[in-house]
């Protein structure tokens, strides 16, 4: 609370200093089309000190400066460098009329080591997808890109928040976990400018860190080695640029939500080979949701040094600790002549207890480095360090009621269990290749060749202690088996005969959310086993083209193995590996359209697949998934890809299949068992659109539609149907428009749509969550001649009650009711 305090009044004092302003320069920014520059930075260095400015969606500028001499330069990616030397005298403002920017040399770099210049809902391009930069209508691949523009607008301070807006993700529970294209994630970690992290996001981090989001669709093993073969998130941290831009916001809203960000950048030099960035945010709040918060503390600082045109290093950080509770859902009585009431419990009902918690410490050490060794060679490198502790405490349901002494549900009753565990993971991830430039007059070749390798450790020392299940006449506890009832102790529940539970049920008719004493508790202890998983690959990349043909030609080797209870005497090793191509064509139809295919294949190590489903987290702590075959997955996707307006709007549409093989899933007959359930398709289309409609409306909006269907399966009865957790239809819109003249002036508002059909929960009982639509409204209004921006934004305009997803009936996931955040934000 003292840094939220402090923040703010720095925001006072920052604010207070830009309203002793007194003189206006403005003028407008174009390109040789006349179009207006979005983003470009306007800087003021004189004797009045050094002022700044981004240029807004009709180019223009305005600044407020002391009088006095100043040197004038004009800067944006791609164009030359404009530069001026100013007398401003007080009591003249200074009108620069139109500037226009002619088109630099200045290429894209290659690997991101120098932050983002767009100041708008679109990015044209992705490091991620192929390793180095490729325009996005270039890439035979679809990539729905959400920006800090975006993010800031719609006040997504959380992922799930910020990925709604792609086409085709759906979130499936409070977490960071999603259905993508039909496909739910398996695996736990995150990707993170390209590399892979591993750690549980039950607390979803706050995103004043981020970029952009990147959602690579389909299976993305050839760049990422093992990943969901829906398609992979990654999260790209904001990086140091060469103009001084400072920011600092402070929010309030519903349920007790206190937040405040930092964000400076800018050169540390004056040759401004030595750029810095510094990002920091604090969170304290609440939920709608019993007993449940989440409070947060993040620091991101980063360095980037270029001391030539053909040398760059970045280094950064990332320190994140949550302290929350781990939210496992809404539990709804059980069926009534088959059907099952979602409204039969309030959407804020938590069978937690006030004295559970969880905490979630991580720290990453990044770094980049890159050489251009001639013109046409190029080498980098990157190195990832992750470690990541979390320490829980928790009651939560076994997703099944209580029984009475014949084995017959008590349909009121939840059975309950008690968790706790601490454990500590260590994750290193390398990368390093080169890239090979050959540029003729008709063809161009850019060959890349490299390694990458991922190490995942869990260490020793982690332990899983827990409740659960019945208590017998000897004092030991077991599942309870109706045929050996003499043998178990009994409670009456309003005069019915039951088994004693070793944790006390949840009554659903009577919650309570009290400290619980766990001393009666008969507490089984484990120790979590040590385990070291290893994964490497080499591959080779070619991006061919010629004329308006281009092609993408990946393969890469992959061997993987997982040491389970890792030096122990009892250690034992599994081993997979596999060629894993891709193969896309890309043709430019016309200036601004694009169509392509490709075919791409997936591979997963099914020891990556068990974490984060209920009927097989078990099996992480054995050794016996990766005795199975690896999850095999394919794509065939086509897209098309167009820009228009000069670039400012961007579209693409793509319809695809994919298929999986190999899926794990608990024996029926036997829970101590994995048996693969055999495999499933996906086929769907999806729509994306961003940029600029008009200069002052910028919009966001998707449409999808998937078929999700089971094809194998050992239940004859689910062969056909739907796989859970993915709606059929879905669709999300987002707009802002900015009054330019008239009474409004200066005011904004935002209007935001989200739509999500009906879909089954994504494990237990086939539960079917009917379709909703959201609204959400904000209003934005930033006085002239002002760095500073005020927004309002009301969420589920309407107060709809709906749930984004579903484990089973007793882990039901509700949307929040209508709530409001205020945000203050001042940049100089």
């Amino acid at each position: 609370m003292k840094t939220f305090t402090s923040i703010l009044k720095v925001l006072i004092v920052l604010t207070s200093c830009g309203l002793w302003a007194q003189e206006g320069v403005t003028g407008i920014i174009v390109d040789n089309r006349n179009e207006p520059i979005i983003g470009a930075t306007v800087t003021l260095k004189g004797t009045g000190g050094m002022f700044g400015k981004l240029t807004d969606s009709e180019g223009r500028f305005e600044l407020s400066v002391p009088q006095g001499n100043y040197a004038l330069e004009i800067r944006y990616l791609g164009f030359q460098s404009y530069n001026d030397n100013l007398e401003i005298n007080e009591g003249s403002p200074m009108d620069l009329g139109t500037i226009v920017l002619n088109e630099g040399t200045e290429q894209l770099q290659s690997v991101e080591v120098i932050g983002r210049a767009r100041t708008d809902y679109n990015s044209d391009y992705s490091f991620s997808a192929t390793k180095v930069a490729i325009k996005n209508k270039e890439l035979p691949q679809a990539v729905s890109t959400i920006t800090k523009e975006l993010i800031n607008d719609r006040q997504a301070f959380q992922l799930a928040d910020a990925v709604k807006a792609a086409s085709s993700v759906t979130s499936t529970a409070f977490y960071n976990h999603f259905n993508i294209r039909g496909t739910t994630q398996a695996e736990e970690g995150q990707v993170i400018n390209g590399l892979r992290t591993r750690q549980y996001y039950f607390l979803q981090p706050i995103t004043s860190h981020i970029e952009r989001v990147e959602v690579i669709k389909g299976p993305s093993s050839v760049t990422f080695s093992s990943v969901d073969p829906g398609g992979t998130i990654n999260m790209v941290t904001k990086k140091p640029l060469k103009e001084k831009r400072n920011e600092v916001s402070a929010t309030v809203g519903s349920f007790g939500t206190l937040r405040a960000t930092m964000d400076f950048t800018g050169p540390l030099n004056e040759s401004e080979t030595l750029l810095y960035r510094f990002n920091a945010a604090v969170q304290q709040a609440r939920s709608f949701r019993d007993v449940v918060q989440n409070n947060a503390f993040l620091i991101t600082p980063s360095i980037t040094y270029i001391p030539n045109e053909t040398t760059a290093l970045n280094v950064e950080m990332i320190y994140s600790n949550g302290v929350g509770n781990l939210d496992r859902g809404q539990p709804i009585f059980g069926a009534i002549n088959g059907e099952f009431d979602l409204n039969s419990t309030p959407i804020s009902l938590n069978v937690g207890a006030s004295s559970d918690f969880f905490e979630s410490e991580e720290l990453l050490i990044m770094s980049n480095f890159t050489k251009q060794i001639s013109d046409n060679i190029g080498f980098n490198a990157s190195y990832m360090k992750q470690t990541w502790e979390e320490d829980l405490v928790e009651h939560r349901t076994v997703n099944a009621p209580a029984v009475d002494i014949n084995g017959d549900p008590i349909t009121t009753l939840a059975a309950m269990r008690y968790v706790e565990r601490k454990q500590f993971w260590i994750t290193d991830n390398f990368n390093a290749f080169f890239n090979f430039d050959f540029i003729g007059d008709k063809v161009t070749n850019k060959l890349l060749v490299g390694y990458d390798g991922s190490w995942w450790e869990r260490t020793k020392g982690g332990g899983q202690n827990g409740a659960r299940r019945y208590l017998r006449n000897d004092g030991s506890v077991s599942r309870f088996d109706p045929a050996e009832a003499d043998q178990f102790q009994t409670i009456e529940i309003d005069g019915v005969i039951a088994p004693r539970p070793n944790v006390p049920h949840y009554d659903l008719n009577d919650p309570q959310n009290a400290i619980r004493d766990i001393g009666n508790y008969v507490i089984s202890e484990f120790e979590i086993p040590a385990n070291l998983t290893t994964s490497n690959g080499i591959y080779v990349q070619n991006q061919f083209k010629m004329g308006k043909f281009s092609a993408l030609v990946n393969l890469r080797y992959e061997w993987y193995e997982d040491k389970f209870d890792y030096e122990s005497p009892n250690e034992e090793s599994f081993k997979n590996e596999a060629f894993i191509p891709r193969v896309g064509l890309t043709y430019e139809a016309t200036d601004n359209v694009s169509v392509y295919g490709t075919y791409i294949e997936g591979f997963q190590p099914q020891s990556n697949t068990v974490t984060l489903s209920p009927a097989t987290e078990n099996f992480f702590w054995a050794g016996s998934p990766a005795e199975f075959d690896p999850l095999e997955s394919d794509l065939i996707e086509f897209g098309a890809k167009g820009e228009f307006f000069g670039g400012k709007l961007a579209m693409n549409m793509a319809i695809y299949e994919i298929n999986q093989r190999n899926l794990l899933l608990q024996d029926p007959m036997d829970e101590d068992l994995l048996v693969t359930r055999g495999a499933q398709r996906s086929r769907g289309l999806e729509w994306d659109l961003s940029g600029y409609l008009l200069p002052n409306l910028q919009l966001n909006a998707s449409y999808a539609y998937i078929n999700a269907t089971i094809e194998e399966d050992d239940d004859p009865a689910l062969v056909g149907e739907r796989v859970g957790g993915a709606p059929e239809h879905s669709a999300n819109f987002w707009g802002r428009y900015d009054f330019m003249n008239g009474p409004l002036k200066n005011v904004g508002v935002g209007l935001g749509m989200e739509y999500r059909g009906d879909r089954f929960s994504w494990y237990y009982d086939r539960l079917l969550l009917p379709a909703y639509t959201v609204f959400d409204a904000a209003v934005y209004y930033r006085p002239s001649g002002s760095n500073i921006q005020i927004a309002l934004k009301l969420n589920n305009l309407f107060d709809e009650t709906y749930w984004t997803g579903a484990l089973s009936t007793f882990r039901l996931f509700p949307g929040a009711p209508r709530n409001v955040l205020l945000t203050t934000t001042y940049k100089f």
